[in-house]
């Protein structure tokens, strides 16, 4: 499993970001994908979900209405789309393979992140 983000910055609060995934080593078409984050001192906190086929979606209650996750199958990509930035969405960003709050205990499973910084 080989995941590797891109597209983190440092950007205003009320801004915006699109993260990318670009995913290899097993069949990404099959395989539910998710986003984490860990804030500076803090845990890792699941973000999103995406099913297989992009049909099922799930977001944690700090970023729904903010985040958008996507992916392109025929490109075996997985994207966050973020708006509405604030200070507090500050941290590392991965991407994850698997579902839910299960992703945190797997960090084989993750990429090496991506910082997104929101400050002013």
């Amino acid at each position: 499993v080989q995941l590797v983000e891109s597209g983190g910055g440092m950007v205003q609060p009320g801004g915006s970001l699109r993260l990318s995934c670009a995913a290899s080593g097993f069949t990404f078409s099959y395989a539910d994908m998710s986003w984490v984050r860990q804030a500076p001192g803090k845990g890792p906190e699941w973000i999103s979900t995406i099913s297989p086929g992009g049909s099922r979606i799930n977001y944690a209650g700090s970023v729904k209405g903010r985040f958008t996750i996507s992916r392109d199958n025929a490109k075996n990509m997985l994207y966050l789309q973020m708006n509405s930035l604030k200070p507090e969405d500050t941290a590392l960003y991965y991407c994850a393979r698997g579902a839910g709050t299960v992703t945190l205990d797997n960090r084989a499973y993750w990429g090496q992140g991506t910082q997104v910084t929101v400050s002013s």
